[in-house]
């Protein structure tokens, strides 16, 4: 397999972003994530805490990205500091178990330390074995288990 390069998403790299993240959230379109992406892209964009799209790159292109953010808190996490915040992470599955996602993870690691960060988190599916096992190989700890829930309470 082709070594591996783990970077900064470019604008380049929003139609086959677009694809892979229409795979990890199947339930959003893909020009929904299109136009997700194109915010994300325009320099004038404001967010209240920094956050980057990691992408893997290979001879035959992106085989995986990582979003990461800094959040002000985390559950399990010190209370007193911001944290690095894995918001989405995926590796195709042509390429799984071949170190992608934990080349990813790495410089997704990297990026929370440069902005002072000591702790990182993340969430999964309580379903997603393969997300759970993946966190789990790559050292974190679970630290919760939660069923979210909501109500439609109507317009009248």
């Amino acid at each position: 397999m082709p070594p591996t390069q783990v970077r900064l998403a470019t604008p380049s790299d929003r139609d086959e972003l677009a694809d892979m993240r229409t795979s990890l959230w199947p339930e959003s379109a893909v020009e929904e994530q299109e136009s997700e992406l194109d915010a994300y892209f325009r320099e004038d964009r404001t967010s209240a805490l920094p956050s980057a799209i990691l992408v893997a790159e290979d001879s035959g292109g992106l085989s995986g990205f990582l979003e990461v953010s800094l959040r002000s808190h985390a559950d399990g996490c010190d209370v007193t500091r911001p944290v690095g915040y894995v918001e989405g992470w995926f590796v195709r599955e042509a390429v799984r178990h071949s170190g992608v996602g934990r080349a990813l993870m790495g410089a997704a690691e990297a990026w929370a330390r440069g902005h002072g960060c000591r702790e990182m988190a993340s969430d999964a599916l309580i379903d997603n074995e393969l997300s759970q096992q993946a966190h789990q190989g790559l050292g974190f700890a679970e630290v919760d288990r939660c069923v979210h829930y909501r109500k439609d309470l109507g317009t009248g």
